[in-house]
């Protein structure tokens, strides 16, 4: 498994939106995206930072259901 890497948000939003993930709105400093599946729609929040922080891209990783290695492949 390979290291969270450290992104900017900007690049994070365009690799989640290859994986389907669609941006709703955002308010301030924060985009919230949303991605419809067939039992739920899941939905999470980016924070425009540069970078965005390792630990941050980790739990949006997991709210997204994404391994890191899926998410590379995407960037």
């Amino acid at each position: 498994m390979s290291k969270v890497p450290s992104l900017a948000y900007d690049k994070i939003v365009h690799a989640l939106q290859r994986d389907g993930w669609i941006v709703v709105r955002q308010k301030g400093s924060h985009i919230r995206l949303q991605k419809h599946t067939m039992d739920e729609t899941l939905k999470l929040t980016v924070p425009a930072h540069r970078p965005v922080k390792r630990s941050t891209l980790s739990h949006i990783l997991k709210q997204a259901k994404l391994s890191v290695d899926d998410f590379i492949r995407l960037v």
